[in-house]
């Protein structure tokens, strides 16, 4: 079953994309939530105009994002967690990898932010999400708190 999707869904595509999923997973699941919509030749047609008039637009975004990626980049993250040892009392998520960003001036949302759940100290990275073209990663250090 062939579907357009109206909005991002994880781990299936990003909106305006074609995929094609299962049967019951397009007409019990994305359909009724809005996710996505049929794709009948004419939906196709007018998707792919839309597509068209909007590429001049998504230039500037991708070019945006290209340079919030550099200045990502240059960043240095440390995040400071109460540890014995090298062992951390609770764990460093994606939440706290967003509020340290914020705190130097790059406010992402932690739904963009790939990291997994981290229990020790040490040197790790995360993967940022700022456009569907342009992922960065992002080298960050978990230190004890003194």
């Amino acid at each position: 079953m062939e579907l357009i999707l109206k909005q991002d869904v994880q781990n299936l595509g990003f909106k305006d994309d074609v995929v094609s999923v299962k049967p019951g997973y397009g007409r019990n699941f994305l359909i009724p939530q809005g996710f996505a919509t049929l794709a009948t030749p004419s939906a196709k047609k007018v998707l792919a105009e839309n597509l068209k008039q909007r590429a001049h637009k998504e230039a500037k975004v991708v070019a945006d994002a290209k340079a919030t990626a550099e200045a990502l980049k240059a960043l240095e993250i440390k995040i400071t967690a109460k540890a014995g040892g090298e062992k951390l009392f609770g764990s460093v998520t994606n939440i706290d990898i967003a509020e340290a960003l914020e705190k130097s001036g790059n406010a992402i949302d932690r739904k963009f932010i790939t990291s997994g759940i981290v229990k020790r100290t040490g040197k790790y990275n995360a993967s940022i999400r700022l456009h569907r073209d342009v992922i960065v990663e992002l080298p960050y250090e978990i230190v004890a708190e003194k």
